[in-house]
Order: structure tokens, then sequence, then C-alpha cells
């Protein structure tokens, strides 16, 4: 098995969980996630199999969209309601005032991830040093809003919403950002990924219900990528590994390396001018 699955991770459970459960159903020894979601969290899980565990990188760019619901005048230090709470207050929130900094914060901002994040300072995981009682100081990161908007409200502190964002993006950091625009705190309440790129939640399976079948193939993955066709004294260098240059193709993109029978042979990619990487051979 070499592809992709799409899961649909249930609310309880860690992606690293997800993994390890799809390995045992299809006795697997190589499977890995694009991007963690965590463990509240539910909805799109892109797992890589066999040769795709290369490719986890090719999602990391990709946009992704949420719905989940925000609970205001409340503040944890996980900045979702999963954490120790912190503090509370009882301001009154107008929806009109939600909406307007939800539009405001649309498009590009620096956003300061939580310390509750796998993020890496000095060989150390936010999250482990959050769990000694620790803070320390973090850059904030570039991140564009495209949309955010109420879906509806649930009672006088909760709202349900919608966004699509970049990479890198912590929408639990967006919740706390938002409410510190309307003088107040909050704290993520649920969240549920809808997609991740083309990818979407409606076509992922359950881990108990997915099955082979399911699995995007590399030769469907690629279907629609450039491709270059060599003779067989070239194919037998492919196959070795070898990397490519101008006197085969001369391109800024990556390519499939096809045989005289047209059956793909491997997946390249530029890594300079002229010069290109084998990165899958299939």
């Amino acid at each position: 098995m070499n592809g992709f699955l799409l899961i649909d991770k249930p609310q309880g459970m860690t992606s690293h969980d997800v993994v390890s459960k799809i390995k045992r159903k299809f006795h697997l020894d190589k499977v890995g996630h694009t991007g963690t979601l965590d463990p509240f969290a539910s909805g799109l899980l892109i797992l890589c199999i066999g040769k795709a565990t290369r490719l986890s990188y090719l999602f990391s760019n990709l946009d992704k969209t949420y719905r989940g619901t925000i609970k205001f005048g409340v503040h944890y230090d996980t900045f979702d309601i999963t954490g120790t709470k912190l503090k509370t207050d009882n301001k009154e929130i107008i929806q009109e005032l939600v909406e307007k900094e939800m539009k405001n914060l649309t498009g590009s901002y620096e956003q300061l991830p939580p310390m509750f994040s796998a993020i890496k300072i000095n060989g150390r995981k936010l999250y482990d040093l959050a769990r000694e009682g620790k803070e320390v100081e973090r850059e904030k990161r570039h991140v564009k809003i495209h949309a955010f908007h109420i879906i509806d409200k649930i009672d006088d502190k909760t709202y349900e919403f919608f966004t699509s964002v970049s990479k890198g993006t912590y929408i639990r950091s967006l919740a706390v950002d938002l409410a510190e625009r309307l003088d107040t705190c909050a704290a993520l309440e649920t969240l549920t990924r809808l997609s991740v790129g083309k990818y979407d939640l409606n076509h992922a399976k359950t881990i108990e219900e997915v099955t082979k079948d399911d699995m995007i193939t590399l030769e469907t993955y690629f279907k629609k990528f450039p491709t270059i066709m060599l003779n067989d004294y070239m194919i037998k260098l492919v196959k070795n590994g070898v990397y490519l240059d101008e006197r085969q193709i001369i391109t800024d993109q990556p390519f499939i390396v096809c045989d005289q029978n047209n059956e793909m042979i491997a997946y390249y990619e530029v890594v300079n001018q002229y010069q290109y990487k084998p990165i899958i051979v299939f």
C-alpha cells in the first residue's frame, strides 16, 4: 500500500492514535500523518501510507477550513476548554461586534502560537514546557485568515463559526485573539477540520469504515503532474536514484518520469536551476 487515506478523526483521539490504529488494521510498517489535529478536535486527518510517507510536506502549505464553537467569558491555559481555567469575564457579548472583529481579523496578521503546541524551542516541544508550568517567549507567525464568520449563535456566550486559514494558523489562538479585540476572554469549545486543500471531510472515512479501496494511490495523486519519457538506459539510472539535468528537461515544476510504456517510474523535484532530484521511485 502506497498512497493517502482520508480519515474522519473522532474527538478524544490523538493523531498518533489514529496512525497506530491504521497500522494495526492493515498490518503496515510505514504510516504518517500530514498535520496534527488536536485530541479534542475532530475531522479530516490525511494519512500517508508506505512510500507516500516521504510526501507529507506536500500538504503542509495547503489552506485548511474548520467549523467550531467559541465560548466567550472564560480563558484556559490551553486556549481551549480542555485545559486549566485561568480567568472568567461577565462582559456582555454583542453579536454585531463579534461579526465586526471577525471581519477585521480577515486577512494577514501576526499570530502568537499557544504554549500548548508542538512547536519546538531549543529542542523541546512547547506543550512539554507548558506542562512543567513554564511559559517561554515565542515568535509570532505570519498567518492569513481567508474567511471567518458566525454560523449560529448558540447562547449569549457561545458562537458557532466557520474559518478558512493558511498553513500554521492556530484556531485556538484565533479564538483568543478575537476575544482580546472585544476586550474579553474566550476559549475554543469544539473544532472540526472540514478540508485540507482540495481534500474534503465528506470524502473521509472513520477508522472502522476505511478499507484499502479508499486509498488515493500515488498513480492517482500524480495523474495530472507534468511527465517526461526516458529511454531504457536512463530509466535504469533513474531507478538507482540519479539526478537529472537540462539534458533531460528544463522546468521549474515537479514532474514524473515515465518509461517507454508510459509507466510511472519516479517523482522528481527541482533542487537547483537545471538540477532535479528523485523524491520517490515507484
